[in-house]
């Protein structure tokens, strides 16, 4: 039967997601998982099993991150209206001062982008960074930008947000080992990202512009009105805890004897440290805090969690439909007809780093093109995925792959990004000021992340 070489195939399925997204505008999930159709029935395979195939693999990636995602947009919502959020970043401008208020912006938008999405992170901030400059009268835009420098880096890099979450299950990486990776390659890119805020501050003279219409400033809470601290971090730390706790046993506990106390400690972390039962136990904490504070009653509280629920469902969509694209590509046998190019010519592979530099060019390329973080992220690992025959012959953990990919996400933010018009509008900034900021903003953060990403792999490869 006549077939189209793999190279063709994976051309076939980057233009079919692209130029739906671009050109036809289409949602994300109707192009990937078209595209995932689109490359099943191109690739080899019993022809009556081309399509169900594509359900199956759909289903198997809903299966694995579906539950996470869900009830980290219900947590995000209940830390927003409840005020725990807010509690934080009250928290750290309280323990840094005003002199570093641009700081602890960063830092509140790095942790509560952790399990709440960077857009709705930016609308809670802006306001405190507007606020802090009728204060100071200056360093407007360092504050604005502090939020972007903490706020996506994480969001990029950390799950449980969707892009992180759905790379490290098409690389087949632990969650825990993600999430700490993760903000290990996150916290000096987001150094550099501030750094970069103050140097842009001193070089643009960008006054506060007052928000019109539908853009108005919400007034804050009074501080009794906010939950305590504890509680409030609590929905964030406990499921970082208890799946990293869970990592890090396992790991001692590889080649211990049967039945030693290790094994038996590994049992019991296996359980709690489990990702879904986690992140439910973290659900239960916010949504008790919600409840509690706002005083609502069950039928508002269901209210609450219907409506996240309802955001929640689409980007499970979108990354299932992702997850499914990248099992079809490798359906279409891309890894080998990819090995083939980067193998030299006594026949060995190159080195894996060459793979960590093309994930991430990949991903700023699918960047630049369709705009999406998410789905730059969930496409490029899809085809990376598809061109590993073997963890072993990288020469490095793939977690570092999957870093790399998540900074190459960031670099190329233009107008055909949402977080772009966020940051645009929010901020008061014209179009011309958003492409002088925001862009190279989010170009020295993904690049940091790459190179921070590639040193990790040299020097601490844990192959």
């Amino acid at each position: 039967m006549f077939s189209l070489h793999p190279l063709i195939i994976l051309v076939i399925g980057m233009l079919t997601v692209i130029l739906m997204i671009t050109v036809l505008k289409m949602n994300a999930f109707i192009a990937l998982i078209t595209s995932a159709v689109v490359v099943s029935l191109l690739a080899p395979g019993d022809f009556a099993e081309k399509i169900s195939r594509v359900a199956e693999a759909f289903g198997n990636t809903a299966g694995s991150i579906g539950i996470v995602i869900a009830l980290a947009v219900v947590i995000g919502k209940c830390m927003m209206d409840s005020g725990a959020a807010d509690r934080i970043v009250r928290a750290f401008l309280s323990v840094l001062g005003e002199k570093r208020s641009s700081t602890a912006l960063m830092a509140s938008g790095f942790v509560l982008s952790i399990p709440v999405f960077f857009d709705t992170v930016f609308y809670l901030l802006v306001p405190l960074a507007r606020s802090m400059h009728r204060r100071t009268k200056k360093h407007y835009l360092k504050y604005a930008m502090a939020i972007v420098a903490g706020g996506v880096v994480t969001h990029s890099l950390v799950p449980p947000t969707p892009g992180p979450l759905i790379v490290a299950d098409n690389l087949g990486i632990d969650i825990g080992v993600m999430i700490m990776v993760g903000a290990l390659v996150a916290l000096p890119a987001a150094i550099i990202g501030m750094i970069f805020s103050g140097y842009a501050d001193r070089r643009m003279n960008i006054p506060m512009r007052p928000l019109g219409g539908e853009l108005s400033e919400p007034e804050p809470l009074e501080d009794h009105q906010l939950p305590g601290l504890l509680i409030s971090l609590l929905p964030i730390i406990l499921p970082v805890l208890l799946v990293s706790t869970n990592t890090i046993v396992r790991t001692i506990a590889k080649g211990a004897a049967e039945g030693s106390g290790l094994n038996q400690a590994a049992a019991i972390t296996a359980v709690l440290g489990n990702v879904n039962l986690a992140m439910l136990l973290s659900t239960a904490i916010a949504m008790w805090m919600l409840k509690s504070k706002r005083a609502l009653t069950n039928v508002q509280l269901a209210k609450v969690v219907e409506v996240s629920l309802m955001s929640g469902g689409v980007i499970i969509l979108i990354t299932a439909g992702g997850g499914a694209f990248g099992a079809m590509l490798k359906a279409a046998q891309i890894g080998p007809a990819i090995e083939k190019l980067f193998t030299s010519d006594t026949g060995q592979p190159t080195s894996g780093l060459m793979l960590l530099v093309l994930g991430a060019l990949i991903a700023v390329l699918m960047k630049i093109a369709q705009g999406s973080t998410t789905v730059a992220m969930i496409t490029s690992s899809a085809m990376i995925g598809s061109m590993i025959t073997s963890t072993q012959t990288l020469g490095y953990h793939p977690v570092y792959l999957a870093a790399a990919i998540g900074g190459g996400s960031m670099v190329g933010s233009w107008m055909n990004d949402s977080g772009f018009w966020i940051f645009v509008k929010m901020s008061g900034l014209t179009e011309a000021e958003g492409l002088k900021t925001w862009t190279p903003l989010l170009a020295i953060v993904g690049l940091t992340s790459i190179v921070v990403s590639l040193l990790l792999a040299l020097i601490l490869p844990m192959a």
